[in-house]
């Protein structure tokens, strides 16, 4: 970080980009498709943007200027043959560097695979590009998406745009910091165990997690293959629902790939009306242990749905409270198979490989190079739960309460509609403050794993900021399996009810003139529901 730049000073944009850099993903494909603007000047909007702050930030892993430009000049000259072009065509987005691209390096953020160009693109990536949605580059990642504040990155960690000081949450951070950090009006993740909600919540943004299998795992590099699930980071309810239309739907090559219909969520999203919705609050999901901040403004997003209309129902869900311990039972079971592709053999880095080993000391030299210490003790947890004599007792045991976690979701939406919680027991942490404490890393994914193991969709949207540090906190909605649109309709009817009430988004009421935001300046301003 720069020595003369403070946590959460702004950074400079030029002054004839900045506009296009602050406007929605909804507002830019609006005006390119008016003839407002073209797709190339929004393109050169954002790389601008991402030359001028990304060195402090630290984002992206790879920028692929040319290909975005390429991306956008094809855009225009598609809408100047007069060809109807999808809802966010031209529009820029950051890719999480999970996805594999055919034009670019992908490294799940993992020395191990090195510059490792992939031959053929994800299904996501594909659908995007279908979309006419141009690439900018790949986003910084915890080390195969494991960890909760992308400080795993094997090439350094992403800074939280609000406090540079701060993490910007993971395994998502850098497309989450992309967004808040106006670099990107729209970023994709992937939520394997809250990587989505957790990073919008401390960024301020919107993140969603769909139903597991309503987006293609297909070229997606895998932590755990029952659990990861690619889903939209956007600055609003609507532009989440847009992004989210455009990468959803059955795909033959991902044989989890749910075979049904896209939920209405672009409808949903713009309907915004929870009048006589169940809503449930679960106590399972708040108390000891969570920040005051976090719990005033939850509560004051309760009062606030009350308001609107909604129903307000304790609904209690007794096993979440085993959630966390299941999911580090399974995820790590499931990485220690699924890694054990990475040998230095077919691709990526290869460590000893010098004539005087053999090939499995070569293959133990290259993940002890290539591995970093979160991945390699996630592997431990997994290859030890999965051994002979252990099995029954941990994984199987996991496996069982995972089935008692989905069951309360069951009970639980037979008497509500959706429920709500704490996206995150806490606000954005600083840098470090966990490095040494895998425990208490893994406490920032308490509220959003029971969704991850039961599969329903779920999303996280800004609800303010909390009084102690003037940092974001996040509202969690969760749906059943595939009423992914009912998340969109309470959310969307949150975000409009508190846009009011500030007077504008979360981010723009405390933003920098630069772009960035200065919550400091701003902490009397959007910090609560009741402004």
């Amino acid at each position: 970080m720069d020595d003369e730049t403070r946590p959460g000073e702004a950074m400079p944009t030029p002054d004839g980009a900045a506009e296009l850099t602050r406007m929605t993903a909804a507002e830019l494909a609006a005006a390119i498709a008016g003839g407002e603007v073209s797709a190339l000047e929004v393109t050169d909007a954002h790389l601008g943007r991402i030359d001028a702050v990304d060195e402090r930030l630290h984002v992206f892993l790879h920028v692929a200027a040319d290909g975005a430009r390429a991306a956008a000049r094809a855009v225009d000259e598609r809408r100047a043959a007069g060809e109807v072009l999808g809802p966010l065509a031209g529009v820029p987005l950051a890719l999480k560097d999970v996805f594999t691209t055919n034009d670019m390096p992908t490294t799940a953020g993992s020395r191990i695979l090195g510059s490792w160009r992939p031959p053929y693109d994800a299904t996501v990536t594909r659908r995007l590009r279908e979309a006419g949605v141009v690439l900018l580059g790949k986003a910084n990642m915890d080390e195969f998406a494991m960890g909760s504040s992308t400080e795993n990155s094997a090439f350094g960690p992403t800074r939280n745009p609000w406090d540079l000081d701060r993490v910007p949450g993971g395994s998502s951070g850098g497309s989450a910091a992309a967004v808040a950090g106006f670099e990107a009006p729209l970023g994709v993740g992937t939520d394997t165990g809250g990587s989505i909600r957790q990073p919008a919540a401390v960024c301020g943004i919107v993140g969603v997690k769909p139903t597991y299998g309503g987006s293609s795992r297909y070229g997606l590099i895998a932590f755990a293959s029952s659990l990861d699930t690619p889903g939209p980071l956007a600055r609003t309810v609507l532009d989440a629902a847009l992004l989210h239309e455009a990468i959803s739907g059955h795909d033959p090559c991902d044989s989890t790939s749910v075979d049904a219909p896209v939920p209405p969520v672009v409808a949903a999203a713009r309907q915004a009306d929870v009048s006589g919705l169940r809503i449930g609050v679960v106590p399972e999901l708040s108390g000891e242990g969570y920040q005051p901040g976090v719990l005033a403004r939850f509560n004051e997003a309760v009062e606030l749905l009350e308001s609107l209309g909604a129903k307000i129902v304790e609904v209690s869900c007794p096993h979440f409270g085993y959630a966390l311990p299941a999911y580090y039972l399974i995820a790590p079971s499931e990485c220690s198979s699924n890694l054990a592709r990475f040998d230095g053999m077919r691709y990526g880095l290869r460590a000893g490989d010098d004539g005087t080993h053999d090939a499995e000391e070569v293959m133990s030299l290259t993940r002890a190079a290539g591995f970093g210490p979160e991945v390699k003790r996630r592997i431990m947890l997994g290859t030890y739960a999965l051994s002979s004599g252990y099995y029954d007792a941990y994984y199987g045991k996991a496996l069982q309460v995972r089935t008692l976690i989905a069951r309360d979701f069951e009970a639980a939406f037979e008497q509500v509609d959706v429920l709500i919680s704490p996206t995150t027991p806490t606000t954005a942490f600083r840098l470090g403050e966990r490095a040494d404490d895998p425990l208490a890393m893994y406490l920032a994914d308490l509220c959003t794993i029971p969704s991850n193991l039961a599969g329903n969709a779920a999303l996280s949207l800004p609800c303010g900021l909390a009084p102690e540090d003037g940092l974001p906190v996040g509202l969690q909605i969760m749906a059943p399996v595939l009423a992914d649109d009912r998340v969109y309709r309470v959310a969307a009817a949150v975000e409009a009810a508190l846009t009011q009430r500030r007077g504008g988004p979360l981010l723009d009421a405390i933003r920098g003139p630069a772009g960035l935001p200065a919550p400091r300046a701003a902490e009397n301003r959007g910090s609560s529901t009741h402004d």
